[in-house]
C-alpha cells in the first residue's frame, strides 16, 4: 500500500490548464482498482492519494503519466506502508496478497 503526496511546484499556476486531463488520470486509477482515496492537502499544498494492488515500479510508471507530473505542476513523493493491523472495515488491506 502506498501514500502519494503530490506537492505543488513553482508551476502551480498551470494546474487549471491540465485539470481535465488530471481528473481523467485520477478516474483511471479508481477504475483500475488501484486508488482507494484521493484528496487535497491542507493549505492548498497539492493532493494526496492512497493506492494499492500494484508494485512500486508500476505505481511510479502510473504517477509519471499524471499530466500534473508531466508538466511539473506537482512533485510526487511515494511512501510505502505494509499494513499489519487495521480497523475491521479496512481488513482487506491486510488480507490482500502482497505484490512484490
Amino acid at each position: 500500500m502506498f501514500i502519494i503526496q503530490l506537492k505543488f511546484s513553482n508551476n502551480k499556476s498551470l494546474a487549471g490548464e491540465y485539470m481535465d486531463e488530471h481528473n481523467r488520470w485520477i478516474k483511471s486509477g479508481f477504475d483500475d482498482g488501484v486508488f482507494l482515496l484521493i484528496g487535497s492537502l491542507h493549505h492548498n499544498l497539492g493532493g494526496g492519494i492512497i493506492a494499492h494492488n500494484l508494485t512500486q515500479t508500476e505505481l511510479e510508471t502510473r504517477i509519471n503519466t499524471d499530466p500534473f507530473v508531466v508538466h511539473d505542476i506537482v512533485q510526487a513523493e511515494i511512501i510505502e506502508i505494509t499494513p499489519a493491523k487495521t480497523d475491521e472495515r479496512l481488513q482487506f488491506l491486510v488480507d490482500t496478497t502482497t505484490i512484490a
